[in-house]
């Protein structure tokens, strides 16, 4: 395997773990308007699902930045991102041409991020992470588990 195809995973890692914790940055400081839209769009609980959905952003976040159980992150970040995705940008529903599209270009950014996301599930860490570390005394270790 090149170098190229061993950096890129690890940098992929960090672009998504970036836009993630930058989205959960910007809503838990926004926590009053972000609780209102979810209201308007008849989400329940709204507080506290908005705090279960930070919490699940920034440790699938960190499970990125850091390789470890990089699967499992992923696939948390995948559930949000679906969830949300759905919930929030349901541009079928919107009447104005304007509106449809800018909520539309959302969905369809949100849709690649689940993408890329659906790679790391398959692949795991690669190279550069914790879940493809050798444990002492053992030979190869274990394959991004």
């Amino acid at each position: 395997m090149s170098f190229g195809e061993s950096i890129a995973p690890f940098f992929g890692r960090m672009v998504l773990a970036w836009f993630f914790l930058t989205q959960a940055y910007r809503y838990a400081l926004d926590w009053n308007n972000t609780t209102v839209l979810l209201t308007m769009k008849q989400v329940p609980a709204a507080p506290a699902l908005l705090l279960a959905t930070l919490i699940g952003l920034v440790m699938g976040s960190l499970s990125l930045v850091i390789g470890f159980r990089t699967r499992i992150g992923a696939l948390v970040l995948f559930a949000i991102t679906v969830a949300a995705t759905v919930t929030l940008h349901d541009y079928w529903h919107l009447q104005a041409v304007v509106a449809r599209a800018a909520d539309f270009d959302v969905f369809a950014r949100n849709v690649a991020i689940a993408g890329g996301l659906l790679l790391l599930i398959g692949m795991g860490s690669g190279k550069f992470g914790f879940d493809n570390a050798t444990p002492p005394g053992k030979p190869g270790g274990h394959k991004g588990h």
